[in-house]
């Protein structure tokens, strides 16, 4: 992005005061008690006065960029949560969240002083070790942010009040820095916040983030709707007086007001949805505010006969609650002058659920506990943490595991039901075999059709908000999922265990096809089978392999020979039987008969001693015709028969040398893949994934996109078997959105 923040700075500290100022000096502790109290009247303060003096003390001396004394973040990051109602250890926890990671305060000190509850709260907020974990310590720190939030939802709740508060003083901070953190906040931790219901710091840490990004175009909409803001008031103020009226007339208590429009939100729909500005603003928002669920389907009534309601813009999230717990009526209207008003009928209790989320709920669960709460009372509310937590047990690669969050939280959900009418919710684009997926992993795997609203449907259909589904399960037990399934189903959930379970499959294969390989040796050179296989766990010790089962899975993935396992056995067997008389004696190997030439794995003819190299023009490997040429003063070069270079190499027939392939179990050979793939989110990781499982070792990538949308990549890895080679090309080109995979053999 061009823009800078500096380069706007002027304009923008008129426009976003926060962003550019100092934290608030009367954000002290007194007023952070008041707060805690209003909410919590029996709750205990002594933990917050204790928590803000370890927290002075251990970050005296320390400074915010502002110059502010650092004591001030924790102070403003606990007013926030103050305010959103969470209880007095959360605070303590928010006040002490930075100790651990800034000051050396020892976690089992914390825990020590203020408990197990508030040492899990700071630890889930605490960064890992950027050094021990390099570039994937922010992927690796999120993880552990919803590892500990499946625990406990209020980790993540301080994590969001945290970065709003630095969000506010990103002026301070260089500007690549800043909007490094601005596209993180709108990716991950502005998600997160929706997905909690928390919208009064979703709205302000979008128009934040925003304000950095894209200073010139904020500054250009705030203009915009500041020129529009007095015609527009005027207009909303005409329609809450004849609701007003409306609620006067039913004898209702409520408050009508206008709803507030986002400057990110008005972005959005003319950059994304293109839209013209008018277009947005021209529509008007309100929100009534009644005092029970009666009241607003009488509200309801009451509206839709003075203005005439537009066609399927009528939402029942009361009867539907939202994923995150968000509950109100809306619709939209034709109002007065022809204009389209968009009206919102809530409750007291929904408008607290609706501004603060998960924080409100946490809340009134406190309230009803005593002040104590089980860690778990959200589960059954909102089954996504529990689909985040379930799918990050599964992903392994930090790369994956960032994509698949930012999907997760960023897709729109849908809501089915199960014959038995229980809700199951599902992301956009679902398909039955997600359903069944979501119910149980057996029954995803064995599933074989499906019902939607008593119809039968192919497994790819996609479902939507309000379809009764049913799926049937094959009673065979060696049912199993299709691979073809990777290419529609549409939940992180369902792709990681279709996936895993080929997984296990293929490894399942590897171990037999490793046992019958190791078998088919020892007989085959005669050697004492049982008493060979007693020593295998120490080969597969010494190999650096889990166990037994994990060597035959490498002996049968060809990623290990055969000769190189019963070479290890051999010599732990005689090692340990020194004083016997039987000796066990292998076959002579190639690497015996070379005294030299390192691991290439070519011999070149009437030479054994002589030093050897593959070309990295065309990398060959076995399998492959080659031919040598004898270098200056670097022994004999070994090219692919069909390379490019070997044409002007003819040219000096004296220095051309016969050579063959004689691999040993040592030779590494270089293999260059290249790629083709429709461009898509978390394509290379899962690429890099596929390449991981295979055990394959890269040495280098390079990764492009034409204007097409076509992503190309090539791969430089080790590899010490040809064989070994087409697997792991069989497995790259099942991977959904791949076109094409081959190996490149010229530069």
């Amino acid at each position: 992005m061009a823009d800078s923040v500096t380069s706007q700075a002027p304009s923008l500290r008129r426009l976003v005061p926060r962003i550019f100022s100092r934290a608030a000096r009367h954000a002290d502790l007194t007023r952070l008690i008041n707060t805690v109290r209003l909410n919590h009247p029996r709750g205990d303060m002594a933990i917050v006065e204790r928590a803000y003096a370890v927290a002075d003390e251990k970050h005296r001396g320390q400074k915010r960029q502002s110059g502010e004394p650092y004591i001030t973040h924790p102070l403003a990051v606990a007013q926030i949560l103050a305010e959103l109602g969470l209880g007095p250890r959360a605070i303590a926890a928010a006040l002490l969240h930075d100790t651990v990671e800034d000051t050396g305060y020892p976690l089992e000190e914390l825990r020590a002083e203020f408990g197990d509850e508030v040492a899990l709260l700071v630890d889930g907020v605490t960064k890992l070790d950027k050094v021990k974990y390099g570039e994937s310590a922010q992927a690796e720190t999120v993880r552990k942010m919803i590892v500990a939030m499946s625990k406990d939802i209020r980790v993540l709740v301080i994590k969001l009040a945290d970065r709003l508060h630095n969000a506010r003083t990103w002026g301070f901070v260089p500007p690549e820095k800043a909007k490094k953190k601005a596209t993180e906040t709108l990716e991950i931790y502005a998600p997160l916040a929706h997905r909690l219901g928390i919208q009064t710091i979703k709205s302000e840490l979008e128009d934040l983030s925003f304000a950095v990004l894209h200073p010139k175009i904020y500054n250009e909409i705030d203009s915009l709707v500041k020129q529009r803001t007095p015609q527009r008031e005027q207009y909303v103020q005409n329609v809450i007086d004849d609701v007003n009226r409306d609620l006067h007339e039913l004898r209702i208590r409520g408050t009508v007001v206008g709803r507030p429009k986002q400057l990110y939100s008005v972005y959005q729909k003319m950059v994304v949805r293109g839209r013209e500005f008018d277009d947005i603003y021209d529509l008007i928002g309100i929100r009534v505010i009644v005092g029970t669920v009666r009241d607003c389907y009488a509200v309801l009534g009451s509206i839709h006969a003075r203005w005439r309601p537009l066609p399927g813009r009528f939402k029942d999230y009361i009867a539907t609650p939202k994923f995150n717990l968000y509950r109100s009526l809306h619709t939209t209207v034709i109002g007065p002058g022809g204009r389209t008003v968009e009206i919102q009928i809530r409750t007291q209790e929904m408008h607290q659920q609706a501004e603060f989320g998960v924080a409100a709920h946490w809340k009134y669960k406190e309230r009803m506990a005593g002040g104590k709460v089980d860690p778990k009372a959200l589960d059954t509310d909102m089954a996504w943490l529990a689909r985040i937590s379930d799918w990050e047990s599964e992903t392994k690669d930090p790369g994956e595991f960032l994509d698949s969050l930012r999907f997760e939280i960023g897709a729109k959900d849908v809501y089915v039901f199960t014959p038995k009418g229980k809700v199951i919710g599902l992301p956009a684009g679902a398909t039955p075999v997600d359903f069944a997926y979501a119910v149980h992993t057996e029954i995803g795997h064995r599933t074989m059709g499906a019902k939607v609203n008593g119809r039968l449907v192919p497994l790819e259909s996609t479902l939507n908000s309000g379809d009764v589904v049913e799926v049937f399960t094959s009673k065979n037990p060696d049912a199993s999922p299709s691979q073809d399934w990777l290419t529609f189903v549409k939940s992180t959930r369902a792709r990681n265990k279709i996936r895993g379970w080929f997984t296990k499959e293929r490894r399942d294969e590897a171990i037999e096809q490793g046992k019958d390989a190791i078998a088919r040796a020892m007989r085959r050179h005669h050697l004492p089978l049982q008493r060979l296989k007693d020593s295998l766990q120490d080969v597969a010790d010494l190999m650096h392999y889990e166990d037994v089962s994990a060597l035959y899975a490498a002996v049968g993935e060809g990623h290990v020979s055969t000769q190189s396992v019963l070479e290890k056995v051999a010599s732990l067997v005689q090692t340990s039987e020194e004083s016997s008389t039987e000796q066990v004696e292998l076959p002579p190997t190639v690497s015996q008969r070379r005294p030299r030439g390192g691991d290439s794995g070519v011999l070149v003819r009437g030479a054994d001693d002589i030093l050897v190299k593959l070309a990295k023009c065309c990398t060959p490997v076995p399998g492959d015709q080659i031919v040598g040429f004898i270098t200056r003063g670097s022994g004999v070069s070994v090219h692919r028969a069909d390379c490019t270079n070997v044409a002007s190499l003819r040219s000096d027939p004296a220095r051309m040398i016969d050579v063959t392939w004689a691999p040993t179990t040592k030779s590494v050979f270089l293999v260059q893949i290249q790629v083709e793939a429709l461009d898509r989110a978390g394509l290379l990781s899962d690429v890099t994934r596929v390449l991981t499982e295979h055990h394959v070792n890269i040495l280098s990538a390079t990764v492009s996109t034409t204007k097409e949308r076509l992503a190309l990549s090539r791969f430089v890895f080790e590899m010490g078997d040809a064989v070994h080679l087409d697997r792991v090309l069989n497995a790259v080109r099942r991977i959904d959105a791949v076109y094409d995979v081959y190996r490149v053999t010229s530069s």
